[in-house]
């Protein structure tokens, strides 16, 4: 095989080019710590055969055409809707991605939100570097208990499920949940209820998203479905900021619709620094870190690698979101 070239569009785990030029490949990488401005990467890939890129990269149909001659482009995350999969498919443009590489991770960050953001541990550690831990109150800044709470989950998939576990063995929970289609596993696991949208928002104590960004999944919490919710609620998110409209999630909050909120994801990214969430007490919020740990990312980075070196050597991508481009 000829020598192909794979470029990076950040600086990824060591083990990702490791795993490349180990199978022969000549290997590229953008080495700033910040994302790679788009002009620039479409003119960097302009004499690479594959593209290795994360959720900060805009792969929208400007630069898919621009691009077309790339042979493969594989995501270093689970999700991908930074890239436009419809016109890579009409390019015949196999995209791979990186599935359950970051499920645990993930869960474990969503877990932990819903416990901070009832016991409002964000605020109240502000309080001790405020100087502000003066003496003991009584009746101050009270938390909720989650022993026995019903979670609602909206997208009960492989991050879902490990959140749900946990809910269930650490506090016993009720497991609720709205799906595209019925998760049996969960249901005899856990003994998790299927549920309409609005039934999920409505009897849930804890609602976490953990659903695609999508058309319909678009900022569907949105004001109506916050008044919808109970207001001794929690509101957590650890997919996209896109799936909750900020604004009204910041009125949802004063008007007392929802109890709190604990986000790993906002709507946009970055969040600016004078956010009015970030005063609230009863907020927690976390600069997108559910993948973070050095497990889940070297993870990311073997799957993305074995991607398109399996695609070169065997003509099959091991993770593909359009698998119908390689028929």
């Amino acid at each position: 095989m000829v020598q192909k070239t794979v470029f990076l569009s950040r600086i990824f785990p060591k083990l990702a080019t490791q795993l490349l030029e180990g199978a022969g490949f000549k290997v590229i990488s953008w080495d700033k710590e910040y994302p790679m401005p788009y002009e620039q990467l479409t003119k960097a890939v302009k004499d690479c055969d594959a593209l290795f890129c994360t959720l900060t990269d805009k792969i929208d149909s400007a630069f898919l055409n621009t691009c077309s001659h790339l042979d493969i482009i594989t995501q270093f995350a689970v999700g991908y809707d930074n890239i436009d999969i419809n016109e890579a498919t009409k390019l015949k443009i196999p995209i791979g991605y990186a599935p359950n590489a970051m499920t645990e991770a993930t869960a474990d960050v969503a877990f932990g939100l819903m416990i901070a953001t009832a016991r409002k541990m964000f605020f109240m550690n502000q309080k001790i570097k405020d100087g502000k831990w003066s003496h003991f109150d009584p009746i101050g800044h009270l938390g909720l208990e989650l022993k026995g709470k019903t979670l609602g989950i909206l997208g009960l998939g492989r991050i879902g499920m490990a959140m749900a576990k946990r809910c269930k063995g650490a506090y016993d929970m009720e497991i609720l949940y709205h799906n595209r289609s019925v998760n049996k596993r969960a249901e005899k696991e856990l003994g998790a209820g299927f549920v309409d949208f609005d039934t999920l928002v409505s009897q849930s104590d804890v609602i976490s998203v953990h659903c695609a960004l999508t058309p319909e999944t678009q900022g569907i919490f949105n004001k109506v479905v916050f008044k919808r919710m109970k207001p001794s609620s929690l509101f957590i998110n650890t997919a996209r900021g896109g799936v909750h409209n900020e604004k009204d999630l910041i009125d949802a909050l004063n008007k007392g619709n929802i109890w709190g909120a604990g986000l790993d994801v906002t709507n946009p990214e970055p969040m600016k620094p004078n956010n009015p969430l970030l005063l609230m007490e009863n907020v927690c919020v976390l600069p997108h870190i559910g993948s973070a740990t050095i497990t889940a990312r070297n993870e990311m980075a073997r799957m993305g690698a074995r991607n398109i070196i399996s695609f070169y050597e065997k003509g099959n991508v091991p993770n593909i979101v359009n698998p119908d481009v390689l028929k």
